[in-house]
């Protein structure tokens, strides 16, 4: 059984998070998909993994290609999970769902805690995966390193 994981972005912006994951994620040999809600945000994400650097490359594909199943990470605006994913992190509020939580290994939920919006699906999603029995951490930068605040167990 999997957990959730909420990670509250104060200081540093979404994709720096999104980078360190993605190492720790494929360090640990899970496959994963990140999900997104907008092709053009995608598309950026791929641009920004692209130019990382040379000795912390993160192999990574645009989920629509001929080969998404063979992908560690694949970037996707949909719910399907076609390269055996262990992992799904997702980004810009993309939904996540009680059962994935419990049939994968992690599920991130990354979200920009300066902004209202992002903070209300967050909110929202957390309460859902709550209701659901799904275990869940909540996670902050706020004090300059990341700190656990809340958890709930599965069950």
């Amino acid at each position: 059984m999997g957990k959730a994981m909420f990670y509250h972005l104060t200081r540093r912006p979404m994709e720096d998070t999104l980078m360190m994951l993605l190492g720790k994620a494929t360090g640990a040999g899970w496959r994963v998909v990140v999900r997104g809600t907008r092709p053009d945000r995608m598309a950026l994400l791929d641009e920004k993994l692209w130019q990382g650097a040379d000795d912390s490359f993160l192999p990574h594909g645009l989920a629509g290609g001929a080969h998404d199943a063979r992908q560690p990470i694949l970037l996707s605006t949909t719910l399907d999970i076609p390269n055996a994913a262990t992992c799904v992190m997702s980004v810009d509020g993309a939904d996540v769902a009680a059962d994935e939580v419990a049939q994968l290994d992690r599920v991130c939920v990354l979200f920009d805690g300066n902004d209202p919006q992002a903070l209300d699906i967050a909110r929202g999603q957390w309460s859902t995966l709550k209701k659901a029995g799904a275990a869940a951490e909540y996670w902050s930068e706020e004090s300059g390193s990341w700190q656990k605040k809340a958890e709930t167990k599965a069950g």
